[in-house]
């Protein structure tokens, strides 16, 4: 005999979950050269549980700076030091060009409160500052 599936009895309606959705759209700076840089960052200062992960989302768009020909978005804990919880890898790029590239992470070790996470951006073989126009970091805590 075949289980039934438990009817819904609350609706998300009656929940306010805004503590768990964290996010900033703040140029923080732009890489000079080839450097890794921050250049947005949120920190989750809730104290809550997390009971499976923190699911993350960078975005940036950029104007590449003189000489650059790659390009690698990092979204990381903490700092430019920090563990990696997602990467592009190196993207082909060419200097002079706006581009704008995604970056999905996900994080089942945080810690909370005040977890700091961080998206980053090199430019390969780059020797003048590229322009970051916009960036988009969110946090889900799951």
């Amino acid at each position: 005999m075949a289980s039934q599936t438990p009817p819904i009895l609350i609706t998300s309606q009656a929940i306010d979950l805004s503590a768990r959705f964290r996010g900033t759209t703040t140029v923080v700076a732009s890489p000079a050269a080839s450097s890794e840089t921050i250049i947005a960052s949120v920190t989750l200062s809730d104290a809550m549980q997390v009971i499976s992960n923190v699911k993350l989302f960078g975005w940036a768009a950029f104007t590449v700076g003189t000489n650059g020909v790659s390009a690698k978005l990092n979204v990381r804990k903490t700092d430019v030091s920090g563990t990696i919880v997602g990467t592009t890898g190196a993207l082909t790029v060419t200097a002079a060009n706006l581009v704008a590239f995604s970056c999905p992470g996900l994080d089942t070790g945080a810690t909370l409160p005040g977890q700091v996470y961080v998206l980053t951006l090199t430019i390969g073989s780059g020797s003048a500052t590229s322009t970051v126009s916009a960036v988009n970091l969110r946090a889900e805590i799951i």
